[in-house]
């Protein structure tokens, strides 16, 4: 007998041998049956032999995968109702020719067996009849306890689903299941735990009974809040302190802990703001919370370029401090410079945080404006107080100094003294904003409301009052389109328009107000001899449009579109409309609007090109 390493290796030779030679190649699976794509995606993924498709496999392991894969399917339809299918598995071997690659196919030839000479590939059909779907019989949902009683959880318990007589769906089950233990979490039952959690299905009656209880436990309390800034503290903890919505012991909600989060955030001093709460500390029921801060990088400088049919090509630069001191104050600087139109800014803000969140700001503005029949130049001093009254909307108070001169130029006035006036006023602001998207909203509205009004002039005696208001809605029609509305309206009271500066009258026509006529065409106007006519503003306002927008492939969409309105003086408008189409670009920086329009006004109008760059909103 040979020794003992000769046996073993001897035994190693002849396993070789055993070897099949023989590779095969899983091509294409095939699921048919089912009606709902969703089901046989998921069937197609829970199979292991989805993993191996294109490898090289031994006839052994083939015939494993092939068994495998009924258990597997079936599994793959119990979360969708569908407990008693019918499922057939058929493979189809095709002769592979010595050095082919693997290509999908069906065969004629239909094999039972698993082994088989040469290289060979496969392809595997799976017919389903996915039978009667299993519904809820018995339904016993509920909650024990503290909890039973709050009404944010009992909204969130009166939406659970499936109930008796649905399909047992079990991605709604566990959803339903989810926003309540969600719920509960957020309104302070942090012990809560299921004294029941079964769902037992009958496979023979199609039935199936949902048992779930929740043992709630004691609501637990709002606690302390510890500021941690890291790598090293920028703003004053006292400031932040102003920040925090409750007193320690109030009765806990996340929505406080979210109502702080946007507040921190929008102070923008921060890259990254977290709150947590911290249940492992708790002391009886109060639970401590604790603020994680990253500052941001304190210095902003932008820098961009521009161009526009009035203004001319043009450069803008820019300068902000987020925080000038550990007190937060900011600062910011802005220089916009085109051939006709040049815009200095210089801004102070300051946090506010007595009764509404918001900013003390102080800003000064000069502009210089020259176009072929304007020279104007004014000097803007802002002075306002900015409150954020809930999540959607913002309110802000502030008093205007303003000092403008100006002047109309035509051909057959060339040379024209100026005027000058100064006002004193204050405004009232209101921003709603309650869309789903801010860059890019498909559901939901926005809009302001403004009130101003003062005296001033040449003499000081002008006086005027100004109520302007426009909305936004946003419907998503289907994944891929939207319907957007818009609408402005604009009214001055006052018996001296002509007294008021070019910065306090209404215009129309342009990008955002009535395509298909250009900047400031709509309204009252000065006409040459030469035909030319000129924008002088107006008392009044309105404009209205209603667009049709849809993506084809990616980023890329298009768009249709209906505008129509006017500014004019007096009771009566005269209505401009325009219509047109433009292409629609989702990039990086922003949605990107190239739209074509035309006027409808005279048949000898030109077609306008509009190009905006920015949300909507």
């Amino acid at each position: 007998m040979p020794p003992r390493p000769a046996r073993l290796l001897i035994a190693l030779a002849l396993a070789g041998v055993a070897l099949p030679a023989s590779a095969i190649t899983v091509t294409r699976i095939e699921v048919s049956g089912l009606a709902d794509e969703r089901m046989a995606q998921n069937v197609r993924l829970s199979l292991s032999l989805n993993d191996e498709l294109g490898k090289d496999l031994s006839a052994r392991r083939l015939s494993y995968l092939l068994r495998e894969a009924e258990a597997e399917t079936r599994e793959a339809l119990e979360p969708f109702g569908y407990y008693t299918p019918t499922i057939v598995i058929q493979r189809s071997d095709r002769q592979r020719p010595e050095g082919a690659d693997a290509e999908a196919g069906t065969s004629a030839s239909v094999r039972t067996d698993a082994e088989g000479d040469g290289e060979r590939s496969v392809s595997v059909a799976i017919s389903i009849a996915p039978g009667n779907q299993v519904r809820v019989r018995a339904w016993n949902v509920g909650i024990d306890g503290a909890g039973a009683d709050d009404p944010h959880v009992a909204a969130a318990l009166a939406g659970f689903a499936p109930r008796s007589g649905e399909v047992l769906d079990h991605a709604v089950y566990e959803a339903s299941k989810s926003k309540v233990s969600r719920m509960l979490a957020g309104r302070g039952y942090f012990d809560a735990d299921f004294s029941a959690h079964r769902v037992a299905v009958t496979r023979a009656e199609h039935a199936a009974d949902i048992d779930l209880r929740w043992r709630s436990g004691a609501r637990h309390a709002l606690g302390s809040v510890d500021f941690g800034q890291e790598p090293q503290a920028v703003i004053d903890d006292s400031l932040l302190r102003k920040l925090v919505g409750w007193e320690p012991g109030e009765p806990w909600d996340d929505a406080e802990l979210e109502r702080l989060r946007r507040s921190l955030v929008a102070l923008d001093y921060f890259g990254l703001v977290e709150v947590l709460p911290q249940p492992a500390e708790k002391t009886g029921d109060v639970v401590p919370v604790q603020v994680h801060l990253t500052p941001a990088p304190r210095s902003i400088y932008s820098i961009g370029a521009s161009y526009g049919t009035q203004s001319g090509a043009g450069v803008s630069l820019g300068f902000e401090r987020r925080y000038l001191n550990a007190r937060g104050h900011k600062a910011l600087a802005q220089i916009d410079y085109a051939s006709k139109r040049k815009l200095a800014t210089v801004q102070y803000r300051v946090p506010a945080f007595a009764w509404l969140d918001g900013w003390y700001t102080a800003s000064l503005q000069a502009a210089d404006e020259q176009t072929d029949s304007l020279d104007n130049r004014r000097l803007e001093f802002v002075a306002s107080r900015s409150g954020q009254y809930n999540q959607h909307l913002n309110l802000v108070a502030s008093a205007h100094v303003l000092r403008e001169r100006w002047a109309y130029f035509t051909i057959t006035k060339p040379t024209q003294s100026y005027e000058y006036a100064s006002f004193a006023f204050p405004s009232l602001r209101a921003e709603y904003i309650d869309v789903d998207d801010r860059l890019a909203p498909r559901r939901g509205t926005g809009g302001t409301l403004e009130l101003r009004g003062g005296n001033g002039g040449a003499d000081g005696t002008t006086g005027f009052v100004q109520l302007h208001a426009d909305a936004h809605w946003f419907h998503g029609m289907q994944d891929d389109s939207r319907l957007l509305v818009r609408g402005e309206a604009g009214h001055t009271f006052t018996n001296e328009l002509l007294e008021l500066p070019p910065s306090l009258r209404y215009y129309a026509g342009g990008d955002r107000s009535i395509r298909g006529y250009g900047w400031r065409e709509v309204g009252p106007r000065i006409i040459d001899s030469a035909g030319n006519a000129y924008a002088v503003g107006a008392s009044n306002v309105v404009t209205a449009s209603i667009e049709y927008e849809r993506y084809f492939k990616g980023p890329w969409g298009a768009a249709v579109f209906v505008d129509s309105g006017s500014a004019f003086d007096g009771s009566k408008p005269d209505l401009h409309t325009g219509v047109g189409f433009g292409v629609r670009w989702r990039s990086p920086v922003g949605p990107v609007r190239v739209d074509i329009a035309r006027g409808l006004k005279s048949p000898d109008s030109p077609f306008t090109l509009h190009l905006n760059i920015g949300a909507d909103l």
